[in-house]
């Protein structure tokens, strides 16, 4: 199948020789701009909150971003784009279907609603059907069709922290077998990457009298421009001035639940850790992880006149060496 070719270099605005740090840097820019809670038109700015976060999905994972620089020269196209053979197979091996032999074309479920793109389907396996199990009896062989249970699907579903951290409901679509249907997903609070969300019966049809198959969606956490996740606790990286880290200060930084206020002890390190104990993801039971805080001491890039004397005054004063 065809699908439109997705040029993740350009969604970031980053060339292709761009380094992790680049490709960071930018997707933090470009996600808190279009980030749905701050933006003011909110459907447009979900759709490239969406697509922003697919492309640093592919290019901050080595494995994902080598197999799409894979492609060659097809990606200069911007126009319909046909992978090569295999590229399907990401995430797991070949499709198949109750051991009968099917196209490629057959063998494809195509999602809407679940914050990936067509083209991240086709290319990183984001669909999937599994076998089918048949059942029957030695005299089923005559005349009757054995049983055939239909296959199961298997697809990502990208998952906002947002929703992690109060649940939701969300409409995904599945095209499959020359038929669509929706069907309303219930995203659980406290849902784990990896973790599967199973919609029992709303797979393939079964055949013969067999039961239908499963939809299994597999939850993929969005990249959020301030918070990396640890299990059930956030990260978030904050940068002090050297005189805040020096004499200690109160500063602003984020959670889920909106800002809250720390206090930054005297003399604190780059790359110390604070803990801000309730204010992380949601776990079995009702309690919470927690909020980790990353300092990183920042130096102006640029100084006035008035601001130079008075750093000469501080190295000139000052019997402090970071080397001895």
């Amino acid at each position: 199948m065809a699908v439109q070719y997705k040029d993740y270099y350009k969604t970031l605005g980053v060339p292709r020789t761009a380094t992790a740090d680049d490709l960071k840097k930018s997707f933090r820019k470009l996600a808190r701009e279009h980030h749905p809670d701050v933006a003011k038109d909110k459907k447009k700015s979900e759709e490239k909150f969406k697509e922003i976060n697919e492309a640093y999905e592919v290019l901050s994972d080595p494995a994902k971003r080598k197999k799409y620089d894979e492609l060659g020269a097809d990606w200069k196209s911007g126009a319909e784009f046909r992978p090569p053979p295999g590229h399907g197979n990401f995430g797991g091996g070949q499709a198949f279907r109750g051991g009968r032999g099917m196209s490629e074309e057959d063998l494809q479920a195509h999602f809407g609603g679940t914050g990936f793109s067509d083209f991240f389907e086709q290319i990183f396996g984001g669909a999937r059907r599994g076998g089918a199990d048949r059942f029957g009896t030695r005299g089923n062989f005559a005349g009757r069709e054995m049983a055939e249970r239909g296959a199961d699907i298997e697809g990502d579903i990208m998952v906002t922290l947002e929703e992690i951290l109060h649940g939701s409901v969300r409409s995904v679509s599945i095209r499959h077998d020359q038929r669509s249907e929706t069907h309303q997903v219930k995203i659980p609070a406290g849902v784990a990457e990896g973790q599967k969300l199973r919609l029992a019966g709303r797979g393939e049809n079964g055949s013969g009298g067999g039961e239908n198959g499963d939809l299994y969606l597999r939850v993929r956490l969005a990249k959020h421009p301030d918070f990396d996740v640890e299990e059930h606790n956030l990260i978030h990286e904050t940068e002090l001035a050297p005189w805040e880290a020096a004499l200690g200060a109160e500063i602003s930084v984020p959670t889920l639940d909106g800002r809250v206020k720390i206090k930054i002890a005297p003399g604190t390190q780059g790359g110390q850790k604070l803990r801000v104990r309730g204010r992380g993801l949601p776990q079995h039971g009702g309690a919470r992880g927690d909020l980790i805080v990353v300092t990183q001491i920042a130096v102006p890039a640029k100084v006035t006149d008035a601001e130079k004397k008075l750093w000469e005054q501080l190295a000139r004063e000052s019997k402090f060496n970071p080397r001895s």
